[in-house]
């Protein structure tokens, strides 16, 4: 896809503050420096649409990103990260699940992981939890860039088998440094609009 338009329309944290426009909504989920936020710039051709933060758990509530009229990408608060006190975290799981869970719009959940280590077991539980509610994932491996080339199938297999994922869940390869895998990553989601 090529993305001319684009622009962060709304963040919210209940329903009656999603969008209405009935686009096809694409969430993003990942621990907090895991590299969302470069994810979403590189996937928009933008240099910081989505902020990057050098202080992980900036991201408290939903960001609604517009894309060439046609979808949204929903930037979800970082999970795993420590120094969020406890009732933040439970409030914004709240509205996750329930984003995630009753969203008629949304088409599938972008799990972004670290190519170079194998997935937490903060990665794992949000793997098991989109597969407990049949939420359809795309599990996308960054930071390739980072990894020789050749130990890419190597760190691949790792990524699968950790998170014990279903076979119908593609898992990509992806470097916002490089640009590795952005072709790859609209085809899966052009496929589900």
């Amino acid at each position: 896809m090529k993305v001319h338009n684009v622009e962060m329309i709304m963040s919210a944290v209940r329903p009656e503050q999603y969008p209405e426009e009935g686009y096809p909504e694409f969430a993003l989920a990942g621990r907090s420096n895991v590299g969302k936020s470069s994810f979403i710039n590189k996937m928009i051709g933008r240099k910081s649409l989505a902020r990057t933060s050098s202080k992980p758990g900036k991201t408290q509530t939903l960001n609604f990103y517009k894309i060439e009229e046609q979808l949204f990408f929903v930037d979800v608060p970082g999970y795993g990260y420590a120094k969020v006190s406890k009732s933040s975290r439970e409030a914004w799981g709240k509205f996750i699940q329930q984003y995630m869970t009753e969203r008629e719009h949304l088409r599938a959940v972008i799990q972004i992981v670290d190519l170079r280590h194998p997935p937490t077991a903060d990665d794992c539980t949000m793997y098991d939890f989109l597969v407990h509610y049949q939420i359809p994932t795309i599990v996308i491996a960054t930071k390739a860039d980072k990894i020789p080339r050749g130990k890419w199938e190597k760190h691949k297999k790792i990524v699968r088998e950790t998170l014990e994922m279903r076979s119908e869940d593609p898992l990509l390869i992806f470097s916002s440094e490089k640009g590795i895998g952005v072709e790859e990553a609209w085809k899966e989601i052009e496929s589900r609009m």
